[in-house]
């Protein structure tokens, strides 16, 4: 079993064991402001628009950054030009929490992503009662019918969606939705290891009306050049802005403005 496989296993244990109250959250969830329109605000930055990430650990890399503030890193993200923050919020393996979310949330103007390993529409009204503008759904994790109804949860509650794709089955799927946000990860969250010349290979098959992120290994300019050429209208950087002593000039060499 691969490291997806195992999460996912933990993640419906949990959910069967603690099932989240749909009501509470939806309550709450409607009780907020509109969600930030993630789609609309890639599609309108000057490519390649910046998803920035906030990331305390992962298992590839293990422990990335002792963050204590990651709403001053967020805003620091977006005083240098991101478009969009993501937060991971998944426990076990990233350190992530809901608190984090919020933290974030609170600290930009810009549309928050929730990433983390979403299966149950609960999962979705839950993110948007904690802040999230956006959530990541990963096209390998979720049956065609089971993203189309996440999909329409996300719609239901006026929240975007980031589809995030590795192999060609996982494009498949997700371009038979219409998700209008569709990223490739060079990362196999199975094996964890990275094929950058996969992922460009994919990014240049997603078509023209979506909005391509190209997502993992990103960590230079020449990186990021790469992806666009493949037609990467967005990146999504994490560990390279975690470690970078100064995440503002990180995210202003990446898009070519340093």
């Amino acid at each position: 079993m691969g490291f997806l496989s195992d999460l996912l296993e933990h993640v419906r244990a949990d959910l069967e064991r603690s099932p989240l109250d749909d009501s509470a959250l939806m309550a709450r969830a409607l009780n907020l402001p509109p969600a930030r329109d993630f789609a609309g605000a890639l599609r309108s930055a000057a490519p390649p628009a910046v998803i920035a990430e906030v990331k305390r650990a992962s298992p590839s890399a293990g422990r990335i950054a002792d963050e204590q503030d990651p709403g001053r890193r967020a805003a620091a993200y977006e005083a240098a030009g991101a478009t969009a923050v993501s937060v991971l919020t998944e426990p076990r393996h990233f350190d992530g929490s809901l608190a984090d979310l919020r933290a974030v949330h609170m600290s930009t103007t810009v549309p928050v992503l929730r990433k983390d390993f979403l299966i149950h529409p609960s999962q979705v009204i839950q993110s948007r009662a904690e802040g999230a503008d956006a959530v990541l759904l990963i096209a390998t994790a979720l049956s065609e019918p089971e993203l189309r109804g996440m999909l329409a949860a996300t719609a239901d509650l006026g929240l975007g969606a980031l589809v995030e794709a590795h192999a060609e089955e996982d494009l498949d799927k997700a371009l038979a939705t219409d998700a209008e946000v569709i990223g490739v990860n060079a990362r196999d969250l199975e094996t964890l290891e990275v094929d950058g010349e996969q992922a460009l290979a994919l990014l240049a098959r997603v078509p023209a009306d979506r909005l391509a992120v190209m997502e993992s290994g990103v960590s230079s300019r020449e990186h990021v050049r790469r992806a666009t050429d493949a037609g990467a209208r967005a990146i999504l950087v994490g560990e390279a802005l975690m470690r970078a002593a100064d995440p503002g000039a990180k995210i202003l060499e990446l898009r070519g403005r340093a």
